[in-house]
Parts: structure tokens; C-alpha cells; sequence
């Protein structure tokens, strides 16, 4: 019976892909483009999470500066934090730090895999920087979508288990790097 259970994790996570990829892979091209763009026009990817996509947004970043599967130059990114000293909640360490590193042509990714209320504040305070804006985001995110503007991506995965959105939002990472180094790189070995 646990085999059963841990099986049927594979099969859910696999499904769940195989439905998502063609419905994706245009906004994730997009989204590619976007952050290429702001790179190469000398700005920056500020990555950011609430809860568990924290560690995302920290792999993302790591991804972007160190390296993805070709070694390159590290393009700036940063990784904000939300548990920085100080604040009330870590929604407002993210929002003061957004204020604080956003610039005009500076680039937003937010993960946001479980509903945490605070997406529609962090996206106003990017665009207040005059930031663009891709959100990786769950099923439960009804309530900020039209604080996305027509500049904004918006990547998601279409899935009511937590554990179903963070793993494609990870793959989503792997998408984006790739994207990202065969624009700037060209294709690899």
C-alpha cells in the first residue's frame, strides 16, 4: 500500500507536466525574452517567495548568478529575503526590499505556490519601480490577478496540491535557465 501511495506521487507529478507543457511553453518563452531583455540592458532579476517558494526564489537567483548547465558570466541576480530583521511579516520585508533594489528595468520573479494574500502588495510595489513582473504561481491565486499588468507573465500551474506546484515551478527554473543561456550562449553540447 505505501509503494502504491509513493508511485502514484510519480505518476500525479508526471500528469500534471504532460498537461501543463504545451500551455506553457509560449509564456515561458516569453517570460525567457523578458528577463534576457532586462539582463542585457544593464538591469537586474530580483527573485523573490512567501513560505517554502522562498528557497525557490534563492535557487533561481543561484541559478542565474552561478550557473545553469553551461558555465558563463553570472548575470545579476539577487535573491530577496523574507525573513530580513526587523519586520512584522515577512511580506513586508519583501515589499521594503522590492522599494529598495527595484529600478526602472529591473525584472520581478515571484514564486508563489500557496495562496499567501501578499502577491497583489508586492506586485504594486514593483510596478511603483517601474518593474516588469513574472509570477510562477498555483490554483489558488484568483484574488491578485488583475494587479497583473499587460507587461507581466504570469506562469501557472493549474494544480490544488502545494507539492504539484513547487515541483513544476522547479522545472519552470530549469526552463527559464536553459531559455536564458541558449540566447546568451547559443546552443550548448
Amino acid at each position: 500500500m505505501l509503494e502504491q501511495r509513493i508511485q502514484q506521487q510519480f505518476f500525479e507529478s508526471a500528469d500534471l507536466l504532460y498537461q501543463v507543457a504545451e500551455g506553457l511553453s509560449r509564456p515561458l518563452a516569453v517570460a525567457a525574452q523578458m528577463m534576457v531583455d532586462a539582463l542585457t540592458a544593464g538591469g537586474r532579476v530580483l527573485t523573490a517567495g512567501l513560505g517554502t517558494s522562498a528557497a525557490d526564489a534563492t535557487y533561481m537567483a543561484s541559478l542565474l548568478s552561478g550557473r545553469f548547465e553551461q558555465e558563463r558570466p553570472g548575470l545579476a541576480a539577487i535573491a530577496l529575503d523574507a525573513q530580513a530583521q526587523g519586520y512584522a511579516d515577512p511580506a513586508s520585508a519583501l515589499m521594503r526590499q522590492i522599494q529598495t533594489f527595484g529600478h526602472p528595468g529591473d525584472l520581478l520573479l515571484l514564486y508563489e505556490a500557496q495562496a499567501s494574500g501578499a502577491a497583489a502588495a508586492l506586485l504594486q510595489v514593483a510596478h511603483a519601480q517601474e518593474m516588469s513582473v513574472i509570477v510562477l504561481s498555483g490554483t489558488q491565486d484568483d484574488d491578485w490577478r488583475g494587479t497583473l499588468l499587460d507587461t507581466d507573465v504570469q506562469l501557472r500551474v493549474p494544480h490544488s496540491r502545494f507539492a504539484r506546484v513547487a515541483e513544476a515551478h522547479r522545472l519552470l527554473s530549469h526552463c527559464l535557465s536553459d531559455a536564458i543561456d541558449l540566447q546568451l550562449l547559443g546552443a550548448g553540447e
